[in-house]
């Protein structure tokens, strides 16, 4: 990564990860962003400490603006996916009971103008994938949902890029820079799945 970093082709790697893991929710598209953003910032340290220019190194805005932009339209081409196959997609749904009481909790929250859902649900492990088909399966306008599936793109990305740089930084650019990073990241994971979570347990016990 170290030597990728200081060439453009890690714009295309996160990139294309970021893109796809909408789809494979498996790909560590959150690592690659730390990672990158912690070798720019310790390159950036070492032309620092020679004077040296850093044309090299990658800009972190334009890594935030490459993972945003690359998030977004993943989640449009779900969404739109989703879309047009919305039967065989409930009919796959429909096999799963967590996947349906998902679904269920996401119509109410997107009927309820709770864009807030696809914000938090951006940090959660496969939320990404669960808000983008599923808004596209309900027929959603894209009014409701595509401002914030931007906010979120942007937000998630600044964040991952943001615990990289400043980890890379505080802790230099080493395995434990972005091995606390990468906790960072796991751990506004497990708190967006708690917040998830928290409607659905109300609605269960009032219920």
């Amino acid at each position: 990564m170290g030597a990728l970093a200081v060439t453009p082709w890690i714009y295309v790697v996160v990139a294309v990860s970021v893109l796809l893991d909408v789809f494979l929710p498996v790909l560590p598209s959150g690592v690659l962003v730390i990672a990158a953003a912690t070798a720019a910032a310790g390159t950036q340290t070492a032309a620092d400490a020679v004077g040296a220019a850093n044309a090299e190194v990658p800009d972190i805005l334009a890594l935030v603006l490459c993972a945003a932009t690359a998030s977004c339209l993943g989640d449009l081409v779900a969404y739109r996916l989703a879309w047009r196959g919305g039967d065989r997609l409930d009919r796959a749904i429909a096999r799963s009971r967590r996947l349906t009481r998902a679904q269920a909790r996401l119509g109410t929250a997107l009927m309820r103008g709770g864009g807030m859902l696809v914000l938090i649900a951006r940090f959660a492990p496969a939320g990404r994938s669960l808000v983008s088909l599923g808004a596209g399966a309900m027929h959603r306008r894209a009014a409701e949902f595509l401002p914030w599936s931007a906010l979120a793109g942007f937000a998630w990305a600044g964040y991952s890029a943001g615990l990289g740089y400043f980890g890379g930084q505080w802790l230099g650019a080493t395995w434990l820079g972005t091995a606390v990073s990468v906790l960072a990241l796991f751990a506004a994971g497990a708190g967006a799945a708690y917040a998830l979570r928290r409607p659905a347990e109300r609605a269960r016990r009032s219920a």
